[in-house]
């Protein structure tokens, strides 16, 4: 455990490359690959870098295990007194506890150890029931004094949401979990018991935090029961435990005494078969104590060998430095298979969203098409800006025939846009990856008929002061209307074949020089009004994709933290 500088910043790097990782689109895998993010980010943050950092911290041994298995009532035999709320109500546990011997409290005081939990702190009480510790010689095996029952502990005693932060805590509203702190003198100096939630809970926020909490052990104390001991779940952390190569116990609990030796004999035959044969395996008989009811603690005999392993782990330097190093080193092995996994699922991350990112660009592309066929062919000379027009000069004003035009120009382009948004709607939906992606991409249309309106307007004024501007340069002003010229040169553009009477007009009005250069900057003005319109609306659409921040960085960043890790170890 004697690590270099070099490798624990190695380490903090790569820890920085997996928290930023992101899977948001509903690819294969992306589901597995969250959970394993998150997972690995327990791991590194709540056991591996502070352990690295504070090899000395007392010995963290999580007890896990299934709804009902017993955990609480093996937590609070082994410290001696109710520490955490047994019973048959489910969820019991729902914020963790950790138990230490009060000379230990400074390590889980800060944030040193298990760094993402908030602090619920609970002072030392003297119990009234000696543990298994305080059961040997009339001392503990840790020399920890029993408690002589002469404090105010009640061992019947339930903790309120008020007083400790419990149930609904800090665990289930959002926030960082919630960790109460209870320190007995039990529990000898070097180790630390820590009661976690079900693993199979019905409460998904309980299934995490238990997950979080067994990446941070030391030790891993798998308990399950007589009726339960082939259950999937179980079974799936213990494989989890071997994948790691954790320092792993399992508890065997409220086993019938009649069925004791068959049952333990088909539970080590299943552990034999899974490659775990050689995991310490303790049993603990059915015991009127088991259900959690009056005291909840079970008799210092039928805890003694779990206690006395756990004991000489803790205060034997050889097996705490074999135990330590042996999780610590199977957490850093596992990076191998690990962090490639990772790499590779953000690889299709980038891809899926380049993919998606193409069928809008392909969409815009087909609707700027669209708008230029209809430009050329007369399509916004229509309808009541031809009515206009054919009115005009007798009829129609110069404002209405331009509003008139605004307003088909404007429909144009918002009937090209609904298209291209449909037809990137299609092609998302189609698609694995964008079909919970498209509907916060398609929040930006409700706005675009508006935005579109506003564009097309402004491009209208712009006209107007273009053909103002070109009429003042002539050498004899007064013989042009601005307004006219304007009319004209918005047909020129616009009309097709119906505004070649038009630019025949402008020509005479302007001179054939000034003709051209006046339908060349409008030709300008207004393919730049159009392009920005297209442009801003498909940027629009691509802005939901852009923060999904799904970059081929972050493949590389993976791949280049575990290779200089490699590297330092």
């Amino acid at each position: 455990m004697d690590v270099r500088p070099q490798m624990l910043e190695a380490l903090s790097a790569l820890r920085d490359r997996v928290a930023a990782a992101r899977f948001p689109l509903a690819l294969p895998g992306a589901a597995r690959a969250r959970r394993d993010r998150a997972e690995l980010l327990a791991q590194l943050d709540d056991y591996l870098i502070p352990r690295l950092h504070a090899p000395d911290a007392p010995l963290v041994a999580v007890i896990g295990g299934s709804t009902g298995a017993g955990k609480s009532t093996l937590v609070n035999s082994l410290a001696g007194r109710q520490v955490s709320a047994a019973g048959v109500l489910r969820p019991t546990t729902r914020t963790p506890v950790l138990v230490c011997h009060p000379d230990d409290h400074h390590w889980f005081a800060g944030q040193r150890v298990l760094p993402g939990f908030t602090r619920v702190w609970t002072p030392t009480v003297p119990g009234r029931h000696p543990g298994p510790g305080a059961m040997k010689d009339g001392k503990g095996l840790a020399g920890g004094a029993a408690g002589n029952g002469s404090g105010a502990y009640d061992p019947y005693e339930t903790y309120d949401d008020e007083r400790y932060g419990e149930e609904p805590g800090a665990a289930s509203d959002g926030g960082p979990p919630a960790l109460r702190i209870e320190t007995v003198d039990t529990v000898p100096p070097g180790l630390a018991l820590l009661d976690a939630p079900d693993i199979d809970s019905l409460v998904s926020r309980n299934r995490e935090l238990a997950a979080e909490l067994i990446c941070a052990a030391d030790i891993w104390v798998m308990v399950t029961t007589a009726t339960r001991y082939a259950d999937a779940v179980p079974w799936h952390l213990l494989r989890t435990a071997k994948e790691y190569d954790a320092t792993l116990v399992t508890v065997l609990d409220r086993v019938p005494h009649q069925v004791v030796t068959d049952v333990s004999r088909q539970y080590g035959a299943l552990l034999d078969k899974a490659g775990l044969g050689d995991v310490p395996r303790f049993t603990i008989p059915e015991l009127p104590e088991s259900t959690g009811v009056g005291s909840g603690l079970l008799p210092a005999s039928a805890v003694a060998g779990l206690w006395e392993w756990l004991v000489r782990h803790a205060q034997d330097p050889g097996a705490r430095a074999a135990a330590v190093a042996r999780t610590a080193r199977g957490v850093l092995a596992s990076l191998n298979a690990r962090l490639p996994g990772l790499a590779g699922a953000a690889a299709a991350q980038h891809a899926a969203a380049l993919r998606l990112a193409h069928c809008v660009e392909e969409a815009y592309a087909q609707a700027a098409d669209r708008v230029r066929r209809d430009i050329v062919g007369g399509g916004v000379l229509a309808g009541n800006a031809l009515t206009r027009w054919r009115g005009y000069p007798q009829d129609s004003g110069a404002a209405e025939f331009l509003d008139a035009l605004a307003d088909s120009l404007t429909a144009l382009m918002c009937c090209a846009i609904a298209d291209a948004d449909e037809r990137t709607e299609r092609a998302w939906r189609a698609d694995r990856a964008g079909a919970g992606a498209y509907e916060p991409a398609s929040a930006p249309a409700a706005g675009a008929a508006a935005r579109i309106g506003v564009a097309v307007r402004r491009w209208r004024r712009c006209l107007e002061e273009l053909a103002d501007e070109e009429v003042r340069a002539l050498e004899r002003p007064a013989n042009a209307d601005p307004d006219r010229t304007a009319v004209l040169l918005a047909a020129v553009l616009l009309g097709a074949d119906r505004g070649r009477a038009a630019g025949e007009t402008l020509a005479e009005t302007l001179g054939a020089q000034g003709a051209v250069r006046l339908r060349d900057r409008g030709g300008r003005l207004l393919a730049e009004c159009l392009d920005g319109l297209l442009r801003g609306e498909r940027d629009r659409r691509l802005a939901p994709l852009d923060a999904l921040d799904v970059t081929p960085e972050q493949q590389a960043a993976l791949i280049a933290a575990l290779s200089v890790l490699q590297k330092e170890r």
